[in-house]
């Protein structure tokens, strides 16, 4: 069969290699001029680098799986990394027991119930049952109001603003069980990262499709999903009508409304109520390292990002770099700001970090649907992937939930539609 792929992700790619195993013609339509989505590089300065950063967890089977399918295991690297917390105004050591115990923001008891309440996290296999449960009511629970205002509070707030306390507790224990089953043990994180960064993959998985003879169209945006008489005839590109028998959509999810005009109204309203959060991120080259750690959260009164993120002190590119997040709510008043308002601030948080900072260069990321906003009960919010128009499947990263947006579960998302057009629609032959 005839099927287009619209978006060139790496859900996207992940589900065209898999329908091209299947004997499937494959067409990935990719808005943009490169694949990758928020996985592509850019070029800053003599680097190419992602445009946002990614990090590999020692849970992230469907990615190392891939990689092992691709022959590129070879360059998937692991290497010890740290936390720090930067507490109104100091750095501190974080991400481990004995870094707890020391604390100094938090008294005893308080210590005692946040290390057996992430113990317990990272162990619980199953989170459905915090699906309908708030985030800041299970915290609370678990470590006391103490600690999660002095840990968490801060942190939801600046990422996602008015929506801070209406977040499933399912998302982010999903989040500490995925970084904490990374950990080599109690007291050493291990991360990993690609050689040539998320490039290698999309490399790879481009030249897999070539192989097996499908094809990636860039810029070419489809306008429109024609449907008749409830099932799929193709798409509408700015070249006119292409028929296809079967459409895989990975776009963003508030696109689907107006993508698919056949949709039922009812499809309609699930697909639009969906909420992002935008993401505005700073690349920052400085002239010497910030601290020895990847990831640093912060909390303090005077800084508007929930952490920094320094890349290099993951993945050793020779220089300096890192990231510095703003998530932004799309009626944020700064959600229309300039590059070099974001630039200003950028340095601004860098210098209470680090009063000696020299940045060197800097390079200001936009990404308008980054994070979904998983609030209570978003199980039963999330449309189906099959939907009620034959041969339309539908996803983005909001049905990974309660597992947060990462490369591996666009691939296993990826994987998981071509399985399903697989079940209703067979194959046609065996790629090779």
């Amino acid at each position: 069969m005839r099927v287009a792929v619209i978006g060139g992700g790496i859900m996207g790619l992940s589900a065209a290699v898999e329908l091209l195993k299947q004997g499937h013609e494959v067409t990935v339509y990719e808005e943009g001029d490169r694949v990758g989505g928020m996985s592509a590089s850019f070029d800053f300065g003599k680097l190419k680098i992602e445009r946002f950063y990614h990090f590999i967890c020692g849970p992230d089977r469907p990615l190392i799986d891939l990689l092992e399918e691709l022959k590129l295991s070879e360059k998937l690297r692991w290497r010890e990394t740290h936390m720090g917390y930067f507490l109104h105004g100091t750095l501190l050591d974080w991400g481990n027991p004995w870094a707890l115990l020391k604390f100094p923001a938090l008294d005893p008891v308080s210590r005692i119930r946040c290390g057996l309440h992430a113990f317990a996290a990272v162990r619980r296999s199953d989170g459905q049952h915090l699906d309908r449960v708030k985030a800041s009511d299970w915290l609370l629970r678990g470590i006391g109001k103490r600690a999660y205002d002095v840990l968490w509070k801060k942190l939801f707030e600046l990422k996602f603003h008015q929506y801070a306390d209406d977040l499933s507790a399912a998302w982010i224990w999903s989040r500490i069980r995925r970084v904490g089953r990374s950990r080599e043990n109690a007291f050493v994180e291990r991360l990993g990262y690609l050689e040539g960064g998320t490039e290698t993959l999309l490399k790879g998985l481009r030249e897999r499709i070539a192989s097996g003879r499908g094809s990636v169209r860039l810029s070419t945006p489809v306008k429109e999903v024609r449907v008749e008489a409830g099932a799929i005839r193709g798409v509408c590109t700015q070249k006119g009508f292409i028929p296809h028998d079967l459409v895989v959509s990975t776009v963003p999810l508030p696109y689907v409304a107006k993508l698919v005009p056949g949709l039922q109204e009812g499809s309609r309203q699930k697909y639009l109520s969906i909420q992002n959060l935008a993401v505005v991120c700073t690349v920052v080259k400085t002239g010497r390292p910030l601290s020895r750690n990847f990831w640093m959260n912060i909390n303090d009164s005077r800084i508007e990002t929930p952490g920094l993120i320094e890349f290099t002190n993951l993945n050793p590119l020779g220089e300096y770099i890192s990231y510095l997040p703003f998530y932004l709510p799309h009626d944020h008043p700064y959600y229309s700001e300039s590059e070099a308002f974001f630039e200003r601030k950028t340095e601004k948080t860098l210098a209470l970090i680090r009063p000696d900072t020299h940045v060197l260069d800097m390079a200001v990321q936009r990404y308008d649907f980054a994070q979904p906003i998983c609030t209570p009960g978003f199980f039963a919010k999330t449309p189906p992937i099959r939907t009620e128009i034959d041969g339309l499947y539908i996803a983005d990263t909001t049905h990974g939930y309660p597992e947060d947006r990462s490369v591996s579960e666009s691939i296993r998302l990826g994987k998981e539609m071509a399985g399903m057009v697989h079940l209703d629609h067979g194959r046609r032959g065996q790629w090779n």
